[in-house]
């Protein structure tokens, strides 16, 4: 390939600004490319679909599919790892609970008390209604109610909470989101 063709090539200048811009920048633009979705279309769905059946879905050879994910996974784009359903795993007891910080609390502070419990599996700053979203999963119910009482319902930084429980599940797509800055 020619300096022409490199500097006219848009993967080449999206890496190019992927080095200038670090790690993050270039997980982004890594992201911003059709083909590289498609990928992750496909092992979102399956995490251990073969590359070459991906390139044939694809319509592109396998070494493609396998830098590009070799690409992705070293910009930090990219995990691959295996996931339990709640619904269907040992798991009894989930439910989402929105939260409002107590007066003179910070969201940031309760959110890093809170994301240390190993029965918090998501804890996202909001807008709106609350100030915090947060899943408990549990083994049991016993268990549920101990996180509960322990570290929400009996907190000086959260002035109030919402607690949502499921009913039925129509769709889980757990997304990893857990080294996004």
């Amino acid at each position: 390939m020619s300096d022409q063709t490199r500097q006219s090539d848009p993967n080449v200048r999206k890496r190019n600004l992927a080095t200038e811009g670090g790690a993050r920048s270039a997980g982004l633009a890594l992201l911003d490319d059709r083909l590289n979705r498609e990928i992750i279309d496909r092992l979102q769905r399956d995490g251990r679909m073969a590359f070459s059946e991906i390139a044939q879905q694809l319509g592109v050879s396998e070494g493609t599919v396998r830098n590009r994910v070799g690409a992705m996974k070293s910009g930090g784009a990219l995990r691959i790892v295996a996931i339990t359903d709640p619904g269907v795993s040992e798991y009894r007891t989930e439910a989402m609970i929105g939260l409002k910080v107590a007066p003179g609390h910070r969201p940031e502070d309760v959110a890093t008390r809170l994301a240390q419990l190993d029965e918090i599996v998501y804890v996202v700053w909001v807008s709106g209604a609350y100030d915090l979203l947060i899943e408990i999963v549990s083994e049991d119910r016993a268990g549920f109610l101990a996180v509960l009482s322990e570290h929400v319902h009996n907190s000086p930084d959260i002035g109030s909470s919402d607690v949502m429980t499921g009913l039925k599940n129509f769709k889980n797509q757990f997304l990893l989101k857990s080294n996004w800055g």
